[in-house]
């Protein structure tokens, strides 16, 4: 995938990874323990035993984690306090003898889940039982009790309690058991942690923002000179192309073809090797020179700087391309330098002569003009010789 090759996606992904996996990035864990609740009496109309048992309960945050055992009591309906909130409740707990250990059942609400325990355990009750609301179905929620001690506190749902509440109230006995069951832990991020995260995401945004910038930035620029240096290089190049061109042919006058050689690829010049001349007089294999002007502009043999002396000081922006003209058959001109072949392999040569006809080359400048009339006239005396 794209993201595993880029190091800057890798680095986001470690930079999340650690903002999840820093201490208390995951917040406090909860943990809780669902309550086996078992239930038994005798129906009084078939005096058979009527006994049901489910996981349905859930114990209080600081209740201890243990069973607990005992007749079911609940508020008495005279003192209309079925939350049994205030301090004075008393409950009802049919078949309850003496000091036997009893279990009150309480609705929520009303008060605190501490007020309603304190309320029970000051009547002697070994576990409070307390039934969700009605618009919570068959839900139970966490209970938060501190300072109740060790009476064990759990909680029902709606449907559960109140059909024991219903029972109790036909003054039926019905006894309950408590029992421990599954442990839970759910782990939720605190509102430290989502900051921390959030500060991790947001720090991790514009990391990669700033990244993908420099990139498309440096992409740009890059693709602009890419863009220049070749519209430049094709200038360049139609300036080079107005350079004359020549045919080398044997026994040709003014060129020793046994003794002179490419300054470039350092090999002599042969029949029917087709040769660029430069305006410093100095002469190579069009193959070879052609691409060192492009990346050089210089002769390689004496640095004279070719496009210059074309007369282009400034950019190659309207230079036309013009195709450099071969000489004539008596003979090839560049810039002053003049070589003549003989009367009597004119005919003879005068097929190999490349055909190309163009512009003139553009003049160059006055002190240029002198020195290419110096060594013409000494080139031209050489030759009389």
């Amino acid at each position: 995938m794209a993201w595993r090759r880029r190091p800057e996606a890798r680095g986001a992904l470690a930079l999340l990874a650690l903002a999840l996996c820093a201490p208390g990035a995951r917040g406090r864990a909860l943990e809780w323990f669902s309550a086996v609740v078992s239930t038994e009496y005798v129906d009084p109309q078939t005096n058979r035993s009527v006994r049901s048992v489910s996981e349905s309960g859930r114990f209080g945050d600081s209740s201890p984690k243990e069973g607990a055992r005992g007749l079911v009591g609940v508020p008495r309906a005279e003192d209309r306090d079925p939350e049994g909130c205030e301090a004075g409740t008393r409950f009802l707990v049919p078949g309850g003898r003496g000091a036997a250990p009893w279990v009150a059942l309480v609705a929520r609400g009303g008060c605190t889940f501490k007020e309603k325990v304190l309320a029970a355990a000051r009547r002697n009750a070994s576990a409070v039982v307390l039934y969700n609301e009605e618009r919570h179905g068959n839900l139970t929620a966490p209970m938060s009790h501190a300072g109740t001690g060790s009476i064990v506190v759990i909680m029902v749902s709606y449907p559960k309690g109140r059909e024991i509440v219903e029972l109790v109230q036909k003054d039926i006995p019905v006894t309950v058991t408590i029992g421990v069951g599954t442990r839970h832990v759910q782990e939720f991020i605190s509102g430290q942690s989502v900051v921390f995260v959030a500060i991790a995401f947001i720090t991790m945004m514009i990391i990669s923002l700033a990244w993908l910038i420099f990139y498309y930035i440096q992409r740009f620029l890059y693709t602009g000179s890419q863009f220049g240096s070749q519209s430049h290089r094709k200038e360049t190049k139609k300036v080079i192309g107005q350079l004359p061109l020549h045919t080398v042919k044997h026994g040709e006058k003014g060129i020793d073809v046994d003794a002179e050689s490419c300054a470039v690829c350092i090999e002599n010049f042969k029949g029917r090797d087709v040769i660029r001349i430069l305006p410093c007089k100095h002469i190579f294999h069009r193959i070879c020179i052609d691409p060192w002007l492009l990346d050089h502009r210089t002769c390689p043999m004496c640095k004279l700087d070719v496009i210059k002396a074309l007369g282009y000081w400034g950019e190659l922006e309207d230079v036309q391309e013009v195709t450099a003209p071969e000489s004539s058959p008596g003979g090839v001109s560049a810039a002053g330098l003049s070589l003549s072949v003989p009367d009597g392999e004119r005919s003879d040569t005068g097929s190999s002569e490349s055909p190309s006809t163009g512009d003139p080359v553009p003049p160059c400048d006055a002190g240029f003009k002198e020195d290419a009339g110096e060594s013409t006239a000494l080139l031209g005396e050489s030759l009389a010789a």
